[in-house]
């Protein structure tokens, strides 16, 4: 009798004990649908941020070994949506994104650089800095001067071998077919320095582990990669301006800088190069940006995709 009581008792309790929770274990946790920050006609699709990318820029976008576009501007334009309330949806305008802001097929444009397209065009503060800069695979060694007679790889036909040859001359200059070949050339001794866009050569580095190099120098002041908006749609111009401020200061950016380049990133205290110009566009030719490899014909066998620096 004693133990029917027991058993009585205990049950009696297991039964309070899940009146008073409501049975709330057993059910999963859906966390509230966000509240979209921006409309129509601020965004062409209600709910939908729609970005465009360049697919040839790697690391800002490229496609990885699934043919997926991946890379520092679409993870950041994930969260750009998300601080917005939207969901994100990848355009690749290869490198006609005003075109493709003009024309409607996107709302916004990353990868751009202030100024670039005009003043149809508004440009967010950068969230990623640039310039044009010199590696080293001395990470202590000073600026070169045209005096001292450097022996600087390049790549062909690129904004960094045109800055180059005009602060160093023609014959400071190793002409590569790629960013990594420039990159092999320190490596054995042939050249001292590559010219590089700052961002495209330390993503190079950190994606190849038989390559080594440190920015040691800018041949420019250092410039930013931006979001463009149409300058009409100051609606989405505020409230992007306003998301990128919570990404940077929240410090989601050091993250993606860490997981693109493999370093923290901060050109301002990089000294400049005797001859540096005022920072400009730094988009490499149509042979692609440099390090910007989407398939071995554009960067000899070493080609570098944007999987391989997730995985570096």
């Amino acid at each position: 009798m004693r133990l029917k009581a027991l058993i009585v008792a205990v049950a009696a309790s297991i039964a309070a004990l899940t009146a008073l929770s409501g049975c709330s274990s057993q059910e999963p946790y859906t966390p509230p649908e966000a509240t979209p920050v921006v409309s129509s006609p601020a965004i062409g699709q209600d709910g939908v941020l729609r970005v465009g990318v360049n697919s040839q820029a790697a690391p800002l976008a490229g496609s990885n070994s699934a043919g997926d576009i991946v890379g520092f501007d679409v993870d950041l334009a994930s969260a750009v949506a998300d601080e917005l309330g939207l969901k994100v949806e990848i355009v690749d305008v290869k490198d006609a994104g005003d075109d493709a802001l003009s024309g409607g097929e996107v709302d916004l444009v990353m990868g751009v650089e202030q100024d670039a397209f005009g003043g149809d065009v508004w440009t967010s503060d950068p969230y990623l800095q640039t310039a044009i800069a010199l590696f080293s695979s001395d990470s202590s060694a000073s600026a070169p001067t045209a005096d001292s007679s450097p022996v600087i790889a390049v790549q062909t036909s690129s904004t960094s071998s045109w800055m180059a040859e005009n602060e160093f001359g023609a014959p400071a200059l190793v002409r590569e077919s790629g960013l990594v070949e420039a990159f092999e050339a320190m490596g054995s001794g042939e050249a001292g320095y590559v010219a590089a866009d700052a961002v495209r050569g330390t993503y190079v580095v950190s994606s190849n582990a038989d390559l080594s190099g440190s920015i040691v120098a800018l041949m420019q002041q250092p410039t930013g990669y931006s979001v463009a908006i149409l300058a009409t749609n100051t609606e989405l111009q505020e409230a992007v301006q306003n998301a990128l401020g919570t990404i940077v200061n929240g410090g989601m950016i050091d993250v993606l800088d860490m997981k693109w380049l493999g370093t923290e990133w901060d050109l301002s205290s990089v000294p400049l190069t005797a001859g540096a110009t005022a920072g400009t566009t730094s988009q490499e030719t149509t042979e692609g940006e440099e390090g910007t490899t989407s398939g071995p014909s554009e960067a000899g066998g070493n080609a570098v995709t944007p999987s391989e620096a997730a995985e570096a």
